[in-house]
């Protein structure tokens, strides 16, 4: 239960990189517990998150997103984009937990941004959890494996960021396009 919290309480308030608590996951309880139980924490967090932004609105989602991720993202604001969302919660270090304050200002449902985010957190779950496990066997040649292919991912998006963040604007924009298009036929 006290993990569980605390997984949800570093999204909600960050006073500790979700990247540690989620290694220690997997060292106290393993791959599969540490997983269920991350995920669980995280969904609590992340919904909190959502529902705060939600009902309290842009200046108190503000105090927790900097202005420049808010800037960067408010096009989510303006429709669902959920193909776009979803890449976003795979994208390893990206920063989630502020995305879940700037979806809260946005269209999704409680339900879809649920699906979204729990399915999307799964997989980076999922590699810290196996990386704590890793460590509580003492398998550092896994646990330092895992942390190159993280390192290469990242360094691929940093590299890539203006790429990428020009084709989800591109994706929305087509969307946006195709879905007035089809409004106006009606």
């Amino acid at each position: 239960v006290v993990f569980v919290v605390l997984q949800a309480f570093q999204v909600v308030a960050a006073p500790i990189p979700g990247e540690a608590t989620g290694i220690l996951g997997g060292y106290l309880y393993g791959p599969y517990l540490g997983t269920i139980l991350s995920t669980i924490g995280l969904t609590i967090g992340s919904l909190i998150a959502f529902l705060l932004a939600r009902y309290l609105g842009r200046p108190f989602a503000e105090r927790f997103v900097a202005p420049s991720i808010m800037e960067r993202f408010d096009y989510l604001l303006h429709h669902k984009g959920v193909f776009i969302i979803f890449l976003l919660f795979l994208i390893p270090g990206f920063p989630k937990d502020a995305l879940c304050y700037v979806l809260g200002l946005g269209h999704l449902t409680v339900p879809e941004f649920l699906v979204i985010g729990g399915v999307g957190r799964l997989l980076g779950t999922l590699l810290l959890t196996l990386q704590g496990n890793f460590l509580r066997l003492h398998r550092y040649d896994l646990f330092y494996s895992l942390v190159a292919i993280g390192a290469v991912v990242i360094v691929l998006v940093l590299i890539y960021k203006n790429k990428l963040e020009s084709r989800f604007r591109h994706w929305y924009t087509k969307k946006h396009l195709k879905d007035n298009a089809s409004v106006r036929e009606r």
